[in-house]
């Protein structure tokens, strides 16, 4: 708005006898300020909000303000949303007569407009005096959570009361349509967004949201441990991926005492065991005999006490199947140590924190089977050549805690992770980092201080033959592998044991299959790093692998201060190395129709913004892969434009400062105005639009 206009209306305001009286017939008779945006209405009326704060005698009270106050409202529910704000603080609605408002807005509900009144109410902050469930039914049958979220967002109670609600609607014997009946002709209504996965999957994101004691929805809790049963009973007797301790520790944490739950349990024993099979878990996971039925009971009764529950389930022959087929740790026992205690771990700090020492990281967390909360890192594996040290996280970080020293583990992990002369290996790190970070608050920027970090993710994705296809027809009949047990098969000739996986990490003592299994999955990045550094061409990869893998720049030590984004770590942990950071100072000018470069398939847009300014763009199809990028810009002397993973490969397919790293949460401008920057293109005004669009 140009400073005349606003000067204008100020003096308007000024001539006026009784300004807020004017400003509404504006209003009324205005058709403009209907519409979206910011309208003339608009511009006067917050100039008049200004105004007023600069002439404070001018507020009224008495009738003429309730009259004032009536017509207002009577406008709240066609404006913008815009104006509402400044309209309720210009006429004081909050001291207008609560009966009164919320007669309005029951009005408003009744009309129909049921989007306008529950926003109202949240302006008017009248939620604690409104029927959740009735506010809230409609707007959740036209599909709008969020608003949903917003009216109980300040009001503890309500959020109670409206996740009971939501929990009853989705109890198995409860009939929804007697919900949606009385809302058949709702405009807006969408019925398919209104049944019980959808509601439960909102009764989740309140509960985390709010952090409200999930004990308040027990048939969506139920239902949910419930999908878990399932999903355990086709791991361990469809898929055959499960050990049977581990599919106990996961069976009795899932039912617990719950008689619900016992109960589908036992039907689900009988569908997968014989009767004696049923009866031996049934007795392990303490069912009470009451709830089996009599062939189980009678079964139970001759059973005898056992330590531990025997096998008697059909074709059940995965356990046969040889160690061998595996991939086997090539370390003795005895050199993996599970630390407890801060004594021992300090000892793995010195042997660690070592100066060129190469480590395979990995971390292990009870699977939550989608149940609310981030899971927290149970265990930490640290694999050197010689040992592996498996850190019980939770124990330390009590005791840390005990001793007043809780920033003891947060400080080694960082020092760990910013160093750049130890190579650290993970697979898919930035999952794990984001892990550690809801362990251990501390920890939350650990991933923007990474250096000397190898994600062999980034690799995996170029080795040339993965495909689980190709595992699925060398193995046979057993599930096709997948991620980093593929990677193993492949790189090493053996996949990776993956039974344990889903183990319940968070339980103590570890069997020794967990313990065995945790120490494979890191180990096992040092031998891959190994073989892959060795003969990199036979897996399709470039022949300067280590270079760019581990790269010169986590070489050196980080600048203090970064001069610009650009300058920042990429998401994996290098830092991106272009011609602009040579110390020779930044390239000569170049103009757009000089630079030619080739756009990775996740950056069109920046490519298309390029192309407008007058730069020569080559793009990749979506289905294309990473390593196209790498032939065109050797076939015509390209720049490559990639981000994050795919950056650490494709730089050392081409010459030096020919492949840049360019920040992905960027917009496709703030991305261009990076690479012009960095590769010091200037642009004129004919320049742009100079190439066919």
């Amino acid at each position: 708005v140009s400073r005349q206009l606003k000067e204008e209306i100020r003096r308007g305001f000024a001539r006026l006898e009784d300004p807020l009286a004017g400003l509404l017939a504006m209003l009324e008779s205005s058709s403009d300020w209907k519409g979206k945006g910011h309208s003339l209405g608009y511009c006067i009326t917050t100039e008049l909000q200004l105004w007023i704060k600069a002439h404070p005698a001018v507020p009224q009270s008495g009738t003429k303000l309730k009259k004032l106050q009536a017509r207002v409202l009577r406008m709240l529910s066609q404006c913008p949303a815009n104006l509402l704000d400044p309209l309720i603080s210009i006429y004081q609605l909050h001291t207008a007569d609560r009966n009164y408002l919320l007669e309005h807005v029951s009005h408003l509900y009744l009309q129909g407009n049921y989007k306008e009144a529950a926003i109202l109410s949240i302006k008017l902050k009248l939620q604690p005096d409104q029927d959740v469930e009735k506010m809230c039914t409609p707007l959740l049958l036209q599909d709008k959570a969020n608003l949903v979220e917003d009216y109980v967002a300040e009001y503890p109670e309500l959020q109670k009361k409206l996740l009971q609600t939501l929990d009853m609607w989705c109890d198995p014997s409860f009939n929804i349509r007697d919900i949606t009946r009385p809302y058949q002709g709702l405009s807006r209504y969408k019925p398919e967004k209104f049944n019980r996965r959808v509601l439960s999957k909102l009764v989740f994101r309140l509960l985390e949201r709010f952090n409200v004691d999930p004990a308040l929805c027990p048939n969506v809790i139920n239902q949910r441990h419930l999908r878990t049963l399932n999903y355990l009973f086709y791991k361990r007797f469809v898929e055959k991926t499960m050990t049977e301790e581990n599919w106990g520790d996961h069976i009795q944490s899932t039912v617990g005492d719950n008689r619900w739950l016992q109960g589908q349990l036992v039907q689900s024993l009988l569908r997968h065991c014989d009767v004696r099979g049923a009866a031996r878990w049934a007795q392990h996971c303490q069912v009470p005999p009451e709830m089996l039925p009599q062939a189980v009971a009678e079964e139970l009764q001759k059973l005898h006490l056992q330590d531990r529950v025997e096998e008697v389930t059909r074709a059940d022959t995965y356990e046969c199947s040889k160690k061998n087929d595996y991939y086997q740790l090539p370390i003795p026992r005895e050199n993996i140590h599970f630390l407890q205690t801060w004594e021992e771990t300090l000892q793995c700090w010195e042997k660690v924190l070592q100066p060129g020492q190469v480590i395979g990281v990995d971390m292990e967390w009870k699977p939550s089977f989608g149940m609310v909360g981030k899971p927290r890192v149970a265990l930490l594996q640290l694999a050197l050549k010689d040992e592996v040290f498996l850190l019980d996280l939770p124990r330390l970080l009590e005791q840390a805690e005990a001793e007043g020293e809780k920033e003891k583990l947060p400080h080694f992990i960082q020092m760990l992770y910013s160093d750049a002369a130890i190579t650290k290996l993970g697979y898919g790190m930035s999952g794990d980092l984001s892990s550690l970070a809801a362990t251990c608050s501390a920890l939350k920027d650990a991933e923007k201080q990474m250096q000397g970090v190898v994600d062999l993710l980034a690799v995996d994705k170029q080795v040339d033959g993965l495909s689980p296809e190709h595992s699925h027809k060398e193995k046979g009949a057993r599930q096709p592998e997948k991620g980093l047990s593929l990677l193993v098969q492949h790189v090493l000739g053996k996949p990776l044991d993956k039974r344990e996986q889903l183990s319940n990490w968070e339980k103590r003592p570890l069997r020794e299959e967990q313990i065995l299994y945790a120490a494979s999955d890191a180990y096992c990045l040092l031998e891959i790093y190994e073989r892959l550094c060795k003969d990199p061409e036979s897996f399709g990869l470039g022949s300067d692998l280590t270079e760019s893998l581990v790269g010169k720049q986590s070489k050196k030590p980080r600048a203090k201060k970064q001069l610009n984004k650009q300058e920042a770590p990429s998401p994996s942990g290098q830092e991106c190395q272009g011609p602009g950071m040579e110390p020779s100072g930044p390239p000569a000018p170049i103009s757009p129709q000089e630079f030619s470069v080739v756009c990775d398939n996740m950056l069109q847009g920046l490519g298309r913004y390029l192309r407008c300014l007058g730069v020569d763009v080559r793009l990749l199809d979506n289905e294309d892969d990473h390593r196209k990028a790498a032939e065109i810009a050797r076939q015509e002397g390209r720049v490559i434009l990639t981000s994050g993973l795919p950056y650490q490969t494709l730089r050392s397919q081409v010459g030096e400062g020919r492949c840049f790293s360019v920040n992905c949460s960027e917009k496709a401008k703030e991305q261009a105005l990076q690479v012009l920057k960095h590769f010091n293109v200037q642009v004129s005004l004919s320049d742009i639009f100079s190439r066919c669009q």
